[in-house]
């Protein structure tokens, strides 16, 4: 059920004093006020109801920054886990979040559903950079592409996007055949990403071949009835995963391959290729630059480093 069905227009009154407001109303509020995605809203619904539940369901107002240690302190120690095993770093933060944003949101002077915010003294345990290598190498990108053509042309398609356009898997799923448009010489395509994290939009430029292989694929649909709003592919996210996995396990590489490596792999190439770093965050959508950075500790080692100099300066004398 969407986010959107547990909100009742009756709940909805136009008062200035926020106590007329119930805790399940100041959340419905705060989750439609987000431009986010279905996915993001249901995951942020989940993550507060439970902290409530935690807390015992103590009035949202009434919460102070010890409710909050000690919830974060559960979830790092597993106390407060269906599998009663301590959650990452990262899961924990994702957690946090939602909690995080509701308050800043609740507490803003022009909002005042709280006089303060509990979670600003909240320390967030740090999360480590895990994703570092998280990508393929030309060789094994063409690998993994091989043995997804083997597949079917669908699933060598869906690796196409993924690597060539550095889309998210949920992007990838919410592509319409009337995103897809020429800039006004009629010479280059385009595709309009229009359910972007935090529901941004953006281009992204489509190259050639990969138009032509989209063309063939649309032709190939049987049921398409000329519906310019029909997704490209009609699968879940678990499913593009499974595309995934079932050819990365026919490949020698002993890595484990998801959709989002792929993203990374783009990111990647792009950047070792001599893209601006600026060009490759907004074709990845990212809000921040740092973000896009990190990918450069992945093409470091490929530049030359000072004994490389001094080697190729010697290097006649070194082979003689």
């Amino acid at each position: 059920m969407s986010i959107y069905q547990h909100f009742q227009d009756s709940q909805i009154k136009v008062i200035m004093n926020s106590d007329s407001f119930s805790d399940e109303q100041i959340i419905n509020i705060f989750l439609l006020s987000r431009p986010w995605s279905q996915n993001t809203l249901r995951n942020y619904k989940r993550s507060i109801d439970e902290f409530r539940f935690f807390i015992g369901f103590k009035a949202l107002h009434l919460i102070t920054w010890k409710e909050l240690e000690l919830y974060k302190l559960s979830l790092m120690n597993g106390i407060h886990t269906k599998s009663k095993k301590p959650l990452s770093p990262a899961t924990v933060a994702n957690r946090i979040a939602p909690i995080r944003s509701l308050y800043k949101w609740g507490s803003d002077l022009n909002i005042g559903f709280f006089q303060k915010n509990p979670t600003t003294c909240l320390q967030i345990p740090k999360v480590p950079i895990n994703s570092k290598h998280h990508y393929l190498t030309i060789r094994e990108t063409k690998m993994l592409l091989l043995e997804l053509k083997k597949q079917s042309n669908r699933d060598y398609l869906i690796g196409l996007i993924l690597i060539l356009l550095g889309l998210r898997v949920s992007e990838l799923l919410s592509i319409c055949w009337d995103h897809f448009y020429f800039d006004a010489s009629d010479t280059l395509i385009w595709l309009r990403i229009v359910n972007g994290k935090g529901g941004k939009q953006r281009e992204v430029k489509v190259p050639r071949k990969l138009w032509d292989l989209l063309n063939e694929h649309l032709v190939s649909l049987s049921k398409y009835s000329g519906q310019t709003k029909a997704t490209l592919f009609s699968l879940s996210v678990r499913q593009v995963e499974r595309i995934i996995q079932n050819a990365r396990d026919k490949c020698t590489f002993d890595k484990k391959v998801t959709p989002h490596w792929l993203r990374h792999t783009h990111a990647t190439l792009a950047l070792a290729q001599g893209a601006n770093l600026k060009h490759v965050q907004e074709n990845l959508g990212h809000e921040q630059i740092n973000t896009t950075q990190r990918y450069l500790h992945n093409i470091d080692p490929l530049k030359k480093e000072s004994p490389d100099y001094v080697n190729d300066c010697l290097k006649e004398f070194l082979n003689s």
